[in-house]
């Protein structure tokens, strides 16, 4: 199981969840309410879906993780991350991109996000260097 999640919004890092930390009772209690509140259906996509399996449940809590995101809504950010990060075990990386009213979101069970530094190359900028 990978220790943490990287929740990316247009290839920037913007949470970091870390499974090592323990969640409190009230916490586990929350996402169990959370469960029983999908158990009595979901709407994705427009669509009403009365049993929702695992995957449309996590489909339904990345977007209101994405929506938590966008209005800044810190308990909900940290419910809706939480709940991922401890229902999926394997997943390592929530990725969304927002484009204008529209957005894609990306669970990603495959690879761990690694840290990337940006370098911007200007091969005129600098006479010193390599001949």
């Amino acid at each position: 199981m990978s220790e943490k999640v990287a929740v990316l919004v247009n290839g920037q890092e913007t949470i970091e969840y870390d499974r090592n930390k323990a969640l409190s009772d009230l916490q586990k209690q929350y996402l169990d309410k959370m469960d029983r509140e999908m158990d009595q259906g979901i709407e994705l996509a427009g669509q009403h879906i009365a049993q929702p399996d695992q995957t449309q449940r996590a489909k339904y809590v990345a977007n209101a993780l994405l929506e938590s995101i966008q209005s800044d809504n810190e308990p909900r950010i940290a419910a809706t991350c939480s709940y991922l990060a401890e229902r999926l075990p394997e997943l390592k990386q929530i990725r969304a991109d927002l484009r204008g009213e529209s957005f894609s979101i990306d669970l990603v069970f495959d690879r761990p996000h690694e840290n990337q530094v940006r370098v911007d190359f200007d091969p005129g900028a600098g006479k010193h260097g390599f001949h």
